[in-house]
């Protein structure tokens, strides 16, 4: 039986906007709009994505004036992408 906390957690990876996202705020926090202009992709669909992204808790917010500047979960999902990464390197992994 396939455990389900695997499931929803690489489900909402299983989402080119959601992805983008999380790969964008690698570096850097940004609000919706840097984020809408990096990816070139609506406001609202960034933050409908983001509502998913902040509900699992791959990203943090916090309010700045009028704005919500949205950072990588540092504690957990910064240190997937690292090891996500050297995984890649490591193994020379190409897409399937």
């Amino acid at each position: 039986m396939i455990d389900l906390t695997y499931v929803n957690f690489f489900r909402t990876l299983d989402n080119d906007t959601r992805l983008g996202i999380v790969l964008c705020l690698k570096n850097d926090s940004k609000n919706v709009s840097q984020l809408s202009d990096e990816l070139k992709m609506e406001q609202s669909r960034i933050s409908h994505n983001l509502q998913c992204l902040e509900k699992n808790g791959f990203v943090t917010v916090k309010q700045d004036g009028k704005q919500r500047i949205y950072s990588l979960n540092k504690d957990t999902i910064e240190p997937i992408l690292v090891a996500v990464k050297k995984h890649m390197s490591k193994y020379k992994i190409n897409s399937c």
